[in-house]
């Protein structure tokens, strides 16, 4: 995959010459899905054979309901705790910038260059993180040791980002297991997209603070740190303090609880089975 984002970002660099570092990002975000989806292709047909029901990418995988799910959890595992400390002025709100480009931009415009943004970001990272990976580990060694091998993959993958620290680290290993959780219970690699994609809109486009460290330029306003950073996530953004850390959980607990009364759990020889007849 890692060579596949290569070759596929400098093809796409070179015909598209794109002028800003916003659109650099933008364009290599796209680049990582695109070589991702191909990566997946090319192990799952050409040369393992699986369906892409093997790792939740099933079109009966992509039902509203798993996808509703996913953008619920992941939006309120952060906007609640976030709210709380807003409310005790640990987040404060100042005046933000122009726009992501500089120039003048309405809040829904911006809301929609976000998702733009976060909607390729969040699934490139899911396939690199939790999509062949996640599913051939989860044979080999269970799905515990999966999701506890992808979780620290995730973790390591954001320590360059401005601002990075073990506190940091720790906090996105922990959305590694936030995310693994979710594409377990809802089995579906759609819903873990949705929530990835719902956790870093909300930041940037509701919240209008920093993602994984790195910062927007917001209009309107912009919510910046205001009490301790073990809380807050400092610089970082929200996500890398024990609010975010609280509201991961207290997601996973309700879907926990979710799932079980509504979609009755699988064994794996039951997905095995499954995996055989979408084959």
């Amino acid at each position: 995959m890692i060579a596949t984002m290569a070759i596929v970002s400098m093809v796409t660099i070179i015909a598209v010459r794109p002028q800003s570092q916003w659109q650099q990002q933008t364009l290599g975000f796209w680049s990582l899905l695109v070589a991702g989806w191909f990566a997946h292709q090319v192990m799952l047909r050409w040369v393992d054979g699986r369906p892409w029901s093997f790792v939740g990418l099933a079109r009966s995988q992509a039902a509203p309901r798993r996808l509703g799910v996913g953008l619920l959890v992941g939006s309120l595992a952060i906007l609640l705790p976030s709210a709380v400390l807003l409310l005790v002025r640990w987040l404060v709100t100042e005046p933000g910038g122009a726009g992501t480009g500089g120039e003048a931009i309405a809040w829904w415009r911006y809301a929609a260059l976000m998702a733009v943004f976060f909607l390729p970001q969040s699934l490139g990272e899911e396939l690199m993180s939790r999509g062949y990976l996640f599913a051939t580990a989860r044979e080999a060694i269970g799905w515990r040791g999966a999701l506890l091998l992808t979780s620290v993959i995730f973790g390591m993958l954001h320590w360059w980002n401005p601002g990075s620290d073990p506190r940091t680290t720790a906090l996105v290993t922990l959305a590694g297991i936030f995310l693994g959780g979710i594409l377990l219970l809802t089995d579906s690699l759609y819903a873990a997209w949705m929530a990835h994609f719902a956790w870093n809109w909300s930041m940037a486009a509701i919240l209008h603070t920093a993602v994984s460290g790195l910062p927007f330029a917001a209009p309107g306003y912009e919510v910046v740190d205001g009490g301790p950073d073990w809380a807050t996530g400092g610089s970082w953004g929200p996500e890398g303090g024990a609010g975010a850390a609280l509201g991961m959980i207290a997601g996973l607990w309700l879907l926990l609880i979710w799932r079980r009364r509504r979609m009755p759990v699988a064994d794996e020889t039951q997905r095995v089975e499954t995996w055989r007849n979408d084959a």
